[in-house]
């Protein structure tokens, strides 16, 4: 104490001292007070953000981020979509039909009925059991399918179909959502077909790429369109997995080959996705078992089986794990 009084008397003694400590004080002071300006605006800027962001949240398009397809309702495909992936081809074939009446020139309709004509096709053939994913050798070793010709002709015709009306919607609209997603679809089907069905990788490969620049075009009109993540997460997903030369020949094809990207952007649409959503879920099972994580394959798979319980395909799979686990 008694040494800050003899500092204070020396000050006042010192006249010049003194002036030198009063600018320093005011210096001082100066800068406090624009240091708590500035904590005052970062806060306000925080909370101004935060409740932008909750807005935004709270605001119907972002509460069910999709496509705008055009449509105030979808239901028709929406209900075909789900007959579809709990293996009642019939009932979504007929409202795909309904739909297709309803609007004669949107290609959703044609797109949807061919990816029920393939479904159908799959289950007769069993190709979507998991052993034939599990890896590389097991694919590389699957039989050349024996379509059924009727099947095809219907697949092939609605294909045609889908194309012939998504590119009179571009050459009207080049940023047509439906004629964009329609055709990102359409490329999927016939890469599936190529390769699950024929064993022609190459041609596979060739409209898988394809469907990807349509899925791009796609996320550039409507980010919120987040089935198109499908065509991009199974390019990068399942080229990604194979050996570092092949990886390094199909880039300097101009293909996609990130796996870790192809699982992010898979995530989103099993996410976030529309018509396409189950099906994602159903190849983040597939990498799931690739990756020999089988606690997320039967989370994945039982949410499935809960959601689509006539499609016997989840509990069978649900069966071979617990087989395996031996639980």
């Amino acid at each position: 104490m008694e040494a800050l009084w003899r500092g204070a008397i020396n000050t006042l003694r010192n006249p010049n001292a003194y002036g030198r400590s009063l600018n320093f004080m005011v210096f001082e002071a100066k800068n406090g007070a624009i240091r708590l300006a500035n904590k005052i605006a970062r806060f306000l800027a925080v909370r101004v953000t935060i409740l932008t962001f909750i807005s935004i949240l709270m605001t119907p398009s972002a509460m069910h981020a999709n496509c705008h397809l055009g449509f105030e309702s979808a239901s028709h495909l929406d209900a075909g979509f789900e007959s579809l992936y709990d293996l009642n081809f019939d009932a979504a074939q007929a409202q795909f039909s309904d739909w297709k009446a309803r609007y004669p020139d949107d290609p959703l309709g044609p797109a949807a009925a061919a990816s029920g004509y393939l479904f159908r096709e799959f289950d007769r053939l069993g190709v979507l059991q998991s052993e034939l994913f599990r890896d590389d050798q097991a694919f590389q070793q699957r039989k050349k399918l024996t379509p059924d010709p009727n099947l095809r002709v219907l697949f092939d015709s609605e294909l045609t179909l889908t194309e012939m009306l998504a590119a009179k919607q571009l050459a009207k609209d080049p940023a047509s959502v439906n004629a964009l997603l329609a055709m990102t679809m359409v490329n999927g089907l016939r890469a599936d077909y190529a390769a699950l069905i024929e064993r022609k990788d190459g041609a596979s490969l060739s409209y898988t790429k394809k469907g990807r620049k349509s899925a791009e075009k796609l996320l550039m009109v409507d980010s919120r369109c987040y089935d198109a993540y499908l065509a991009l997460g199974v390019e990068n997903y399942l080229l990604g997995t194979k050996p570092a030369p092949v990886r390094w020949l199909l880039r300097a094809g101009g293909a996609n080959t990130n796996q870790g990207e192809g699982l992010r952007e898979l995530q989103l649409t099993a996410e976030r996705g529309h018509f396409l959503k189950p099906f994602a879920k159903l190849l983040l099972a597939v990498a799931a078992l690739r990756r020999h994580d089988d606690q997320n394959a039967k989370l994945i798979l039982s949410e499935l089986h809960r959601e689509f319980p006539h499609n016997l395909l989840y509990e069978q799979e649900l069966a071979r794990l617990k087989t395996e686990r031996g639980d």
